[in-house]
């Protein structure tokens, strides 16, 4: 049995969960290392995400890794790229702004399988319309999620929190603020109103997106929802 938990690098706490999750299935686990253009828009986001490749192989290390990988760009595309496409949903919320985005994370997961052949790969659910998505091309891998890892705060853990200043990172509480605010609302329409107002009180945050869902099909949730899901997004200054 192999386990592959796919990164960009960067590694941090969150990381170390999910490599900690893979071990508990595994004495064999994998982590890759790849940081994928086809899913950055941007070429300036992709040149200043942030590359720190020694700690990235101790921090996997001591979490239980037993293989740190860094393909080059020649191994995982080594001839005419054949994107995959993540379909409707890869076009909603995440991808209005990033219309590509996904269909660059399914491709580049779906090399990485082809290359590893792992029985599982673990994944975590601070990106969760990511996680949905690749639940849904992987046939012969199973798929494992879980919990987002937050900071003492509040904070959900991030390669890109690196990028911000304290002030900055004291600003983006407001989207753990505002979710839990919204979590203890009664109805989908109070807590999807609450969602919004709570995110309104920071001036620092500019929406990208703020919504609850169904989890079943990603759809706006309604009060029958079994499972139901606060999705928010957005920028802090730019950022």
């Amino acid at each position: 049995m192999t386990v592959l938990v796919p990164t960009m690098g960067s590694l941090h706490r969150g990381h170390q969960a999910l490599i900690k999750r893979a071990r508990t299935l595994s004495k064999e686990v994998i982590v890759s290392i790849f940081v994928n253009p086809l899913q950055f828009e941007n070429k300036d986001d992709l040149e200043k995400y942030p590359r720190s490749p020694q700690l990235d192989i101790e921090l996997a290390t001591l979490a239980g890794a037993t293989e740190v990988w860094f393909p080059e760009y020649e191994d995982i595309y080594p001839g005419k790229i054949e994107t995959l496409s993540a379909g409707p949903i890869g076009s909603l919320y995440e991808g209005v702004s990033r219309p590509a985005h996904f269909d660059g994370v399914l491709t580049v997961v779906n090399r990485l399988f082809e290359m590893v052949k792992p029985t599982h790969a673990v994944f975590g659910e601070k990106d969760f319309q990511q996680l949905f998505l690749i639940k849904n091309i992987s046939k012969k891998v199973e798929i494992i999620s879980v919990p987002t890892v937050r900071s003492g705060s509040g904070l959900a853990l991030s390669s890109r929190n690196i990028r911000l200043s304290e002030k900055e990172q004291e600003s983006a509480l407001i989207i753990s603020k505002a979710l839990t605010a919204a979590s203890i609302e009664k109805t989908v329409e109070s807590a999807q109103r609450t969602l919004d107002e709570v995110l309104g009180q920071e001036n620092a945050f500019t929406k990208d997106y703020a919504v609850i869902i169904d989890e079943k099909d990603f759809s706006i949730a309604t009060q029958t929802s079994q499972k139901k899901r606060g999705l928010v997004a957005g920028w802090i200054n730019g950022t």
